[in-house]
């Protein structure tokens, strides 16, 4: 602005340096001010406004709206001959003023023609610029009252925006205002409209009420005039005694500045800044005091807002990890937040704060660039500057940086500071490299692969990307249209059916479909695909994998037309296989049971002579009427068939087929029960010796499975010692911790183990690694299966134990079986009723008896008699059948499995079961218990005992099932 002063309090540097003083020229857009021009532009219904900053050689726009420009020549400018006219800031038509009808901005576009502004103007009245609006059309009215004060008002808040850093200066000039003589405050009194001056007598009772009072409070003189000055206090500070505090203050040191909320008449508050001093007469007697305020709410606001600013800006300074910089180019001084120490390691007293001293940290490889690429920003225009290089940590190593700042420029245009922050990357750089280098090996493999990968959207209605071998059309770019790209019309429900599956379970998509391949023939595909589900458990991506399984699907179908029939064939043969299995398996029990038959046929010839000879001495003796050693023949005659019992219950239990009975069993007992046995199959040769552990735990497993895995265990001994030794029974408890449970493949935990132990020939490794192979055997050529050792180890294995071998050649083996322990008690032993306690017979009970032995028939009919039971008997099934489908009372079929006549006992008791549904029936058998079980299950109310059986435990099951509830 070239033009004269004339008229004007002020010259024009001295409107130069106020704006200066303001450092607000060339920087960034700012919310506040944008939401002022756009308001006033509203409010005063123009197309253009703008902050308007006239500096020495240009207009600078602080914010605009409808110009598209942040600065223009002095030449151009409207508003800076607006302002050497303050009385003139209203133009209706820019055309018609011959200041303005030659200005380009007038005469051509955007063709201005009204024009309205208001001054922004310091405290001390100094002109910095405008706030304007503009219009494309004259306005010959100029402005309502309205939008006059609409645009006054926004003007006053731009300014309150730019005076918040001279507020404190503004509050010291009103002490030193209010430090004047009574006659002053007076005058003050009269004159002065912003500010509340209210005078008080002793008791704070109103004495004076100025305009600015009324104008600030609310109250007029006269409504204020005698009563409590309290009433502009807020109730809390009265509470308080808060007026009483500031009136001693005032008392006790003459004034008592105060700053704080005060109360108007309709209730509301606002912030004021004064203070309180003492009132006295030409004497200098206290007789009252003196109350200035001033409504300094909106400064009050904007300083808190201001505060919580810089407290926010500090607090993120101190969070964050960033390096922040302060350089000032005048001094070449950078200052650094406490980040530099905690990222970087740098202590304060080793940093000089200066741009050399950043520069000489930079790695020597980074630092010219890096100083050529900050001073390009510097030097020239720009307003930012980035940049990548290695900074040196106070250890000596180097971090890799991501330095960021932003300049700031005076009036001129020129750098004077700069504020920035740097980052370390470190991290995110070798994360990068890691991930390129994954990246790479994973474009690799699928380049080496035979898959194809895919990803979908999580709806599966876009395929994001295809890639892989080439069977399909690969893909890098979005299709929404895959479905029908890929998938043949007739198979696409058979696939939306599927994705539709696996979206609602958010699992798995396992699928085998149709799928057009890249040469454009059909094919067919595996396609797998795995969910990507986010922190909630939403699906966010689909990715999979499909495998071309083409040239499989074609194979299976020309197989399946060539061998129709072969399905069958093979089925059937697996079926046959399946029973020479079966049979094989069953032939190796049988082995084992004609291995035992030698030794086993000595002892019965010998049990039997007992049998017959206590016979013939008993008939003798009681013909020759010699009747006192008849109970000792009878004695030896029982134990030596119950003898003779135990050992055909002990081949029959281990020869007969049947699936696992697990019962919780006492290993013990089970071999005690076995010695007898072990010791007659082995021979005298071999010495046994059984070493029982006391309180051994009880496990789960079938007694039967175990009698016969025993069994085998003995005989394979037996015959690894062809001249003789000895064999050892071992039981013992284990608790097997981490190591032990991995060498023996088992879980940690407690276990028993049975272990049998030889002096024989011993195994070498290569036989010990093969030994519980299926058929395989080092024994001569009809002298084993080499099915032993791979049940016993088969049947351990499903009782949830192992199977180990220790041997060595020429010293002998122990197999020891681990079966894990049971928590609870063994089944105890069966006990045999006596016969005298048998239970009796209730009235008129009666039982059918059908055996074709008449022996065997006879003393069941004795027994049942003796127990009170009507008896009647059959020899084969047609004539008991006879006898169950007559009007005869039957509680009980007691019935042999095997009966001449066509007619065996199931199938008489199935046929009579069609008139007598609720029967019941037990079925007495001289073969394994299941043979009575037609297709493996017996129907309900019927039962079985094997032969021989005590006389008292068959009147203890006739009883038992006569008196159970009706099946």
């Amino acid at each position: 602005m070239t033009e004269q002063n004339q008229g004007r309090a002020w010259t024009e540097p001295e409107r130069l340096a106020a704006l200066g003083r303001y450092n607000i020229l060339d920087t960034p857009p700012e919310q506040d001010f944008d939401d002022l021009v756009r308001m006033a532009a509203d409010l005063l219904g123009a197309p253009v406004a703008a902050v308007n900053l006239i500096a020495e050689d240009r207009q600078w726009f602080k914010a605009e709206i409808g110009l598209g420009v942040r600065e223009m020549p002095l030449d151009n400018s409207i508003c800076s001959r607006v302002i050497l006219s303050p009385g003139e800031l209203v133009i209706p038509d820019l055309l018609k003023d011959p200041r303005f009808d030659r200005n380009p901005l007038v005469t051509s576009e955007p063709g201005l023609r009204f024009y309205a502004g208001e001054l922004l103007e310091t405290p001390d009245g100094l002109p910095l610029g405008t706030l304007c609006v503009l219009d494309t059309k004259p306005r010959p009215d100029g402005l309502s009252d309205q939008q006059r004060f609409a645009l006054k008002t926004l003007a006053r808040q731009v300014m309150s925006q730019m005076n918040l850093r001279r507020s404190l200066a503004q509050q010291e000039r009103l002490r030193a205002e209010q430090a004047h003589s009574e006659a002053l405050r007076r005058q003050v009194l009269d004159s002065a409209t912003d500010f509340a001056i209210v005078s008080m007598d002793l008791a704070r009772n109103v004495t004076g009420w100025n305009t600015g009072a009324a104008n600030i409070l609310g109250w007029t003189e006269a409504e204020m005039l005698g009563r409590s000055a309290d009433l502009i206090f807020t109730p809390d500070d009265r509470d308080a005694k808060v007026p009483e505090a500031e009136m001693w203050r005032a008392a006790k040191d003459g004034r008592a500045i105060d700053e704080r909320w005060h109360q108007r008449k309709d209730g509301s508050r606002f912030w004021a800044s004064g203070e309180m001093m003492t009132l006295r007469d030409e004497r200098g007697t206290h007789t009252g005091y003196l109350k200035m305020l001033r409504d300094r709410t909106e400064q009050h606001l904007s300083g808190e807002a201001l505060t919580a600013v810089n407290e926010r800006l500090r607090m993120a300074q101190r969070a964050t990890r960033d390096a922040i910089w302060d350089w000032s180019f005048g001094d070449d001084r950078v200052l650094w937040n406490d980040a530099l120490e905690e990222a970087y390691g740098w202590r304060s007293e080793q940093v000089e704060p200066t741009g050399e001293w950043w520069l000489a940290q930079i790695h020597p490889e980074d630092r010219e660039a890096v100083n050529q690429s900050i001073h390009a920003v510097i030097d020239g225009t720009g307003a930012i500057w980035t940049g990548e290089y290695r900074f040196r940590r106070a250890d000596g190593s180097y971090a890799e940086v991501l330095d960021r700042g932003s300049v700031i420029r005076g009036p001129d245009g020129r750098a004077t500071r700069m504020i920035g922050a740097m980052l370390d990357i470190s991290e995110r750089k070798r994360t990068v490299a890691i991930l390129r280098a994954s990246e790479a090996r994973l474009r690799a493999v699928v380049s080496a692969s035979s898959e194809v990968l895919y990803s979908m959207s999580a709806d599966w209605r876009e395929m994001r990307q295809l890639t892989g071998s080439g069977f399909l059309a690969d893909t890098t770019t979005a299709n929404s249209s895959w479905l029908t790209d890929y998938i043949p019309l007739e198979e696409q429900p058979r696939v939306r059916a599927a994705i539709h599956e696996a979206i609602r379970t958010k699992s798995l998509l396992h699928l085998e479909h149709k799928v057009r391949l890249a040469d454009g023939g059909v094919g067919w595909t595996l396609s797998r695909a795995v969910p990507l589900l986010d922190a909630n458990g939403e699906i966010t991506e689909w990715f999979g994998a499909a495998s071309d399984v083409t040239a499989r699907r074609e194979a299976e179908e020309a197989l399946r037309r060539l061998n129709e029939t072969l399905e069958q064939r093979v089925a059937e043969r697996t079926t046959d296989l399946m029973l020479a299995e079966e049979q094989l398996r069953q032939a190796q029990k049988m082995e084992a049971v004609g291995q035992l038959t030698g030794g086993i046929a000595h002892d019965f010839n010998n049990l039997l002579a007992g049998i017959t000879g206590s016979l013939e001495l008993l008939s003798t003796r009681i013909t020759q009427g010699r009747l006192k050693d008849v109970d000792r023949y009878v004695a030896a005659a029982q134990g030596a068939a119950k003898r003779a019992a135990a050992l055909t219950h002990r081949l029959l239990a281990f020869s007969r087929r049947q699936t696992l009975d697990p019962r919780p069993t006492d290993a013990n007992r089970l071999v005690a029960g076995m010695e007898d046995l072990i010791r007659r199959t082995v021979g005298p040769s071999v010495e046994v010796e059984v070493v029982g552990t006391a309180g051994l735990w009880t496990t789960l497993a079938d007694p039967n499975q175990l009698e016969s895995a025993l069994l085998n265990l003995c005989i394979n001994a037996r015959d690894a010692m062809p001249e003789g030794g000895r064999l050892t029974i071992e039981t013992a408890n284990r608790w097997l911790d981490g190591r032990a449970a991995r060498e023996r493949d088992l879980r940690t935990g407690q276990y028993i183990s049975l272990c049998v132990s030889d002096t024989g020939t011993g195994m070498p490794p290569e036989v010990i690694e093969r030994a519980f192979d299926p058929f395989y055997t080092t024994k001569p050529i009809g002298q084993g299966t080499g099915l032993g050792l791979s049940m016993i180890y088969g049947f351990v294995r499903q009782s949830g134990g192992q199977t180990r071998i220790y041997s060595e050649v020429g010293q002998g083996t122990m197999v020891c079986l681990y079966l894990p322990r049971h928590l609870g008690e063994a089944e105890p032993p069966e006990v045999v009723p006596d016969l005298a306690d048998a239970p009796r017979a209730g009235l008129g009970e009666t039982v059918l008896v059908v055996d074709d032995e008449p022996t065997v028939r006879m003393l069941v009919m004795d027994v049942l008699e003796d127990l009170g039971y009507a008896a009647i008997e059959a020899s084969d099934g047609p004539s008991g059948l006879k006898v169950l489908q007559s009007d005869a009372r039957i509680d009980l079929l007691v019935s042999d499995v095997g009966l001449p006549g066509g007619m065996n006992g199931r199938q008489m008791a199935d046929a009579a079961r069609v008139s007598r549904p609720d029967l019941k029936v037990l079925f007495i058998t001289g073969y394994a218990e299941n043979a009575v079980v037609g297709h493996g299950y017996l129907d309900p109310g019927m039962h079985v005992i094997t032969k021989p059986f005590a006389m008292e435990t068959l009147a203890s099951w006739i009883k038992e099932l006569i008196t159970a509830p009706t099946p």
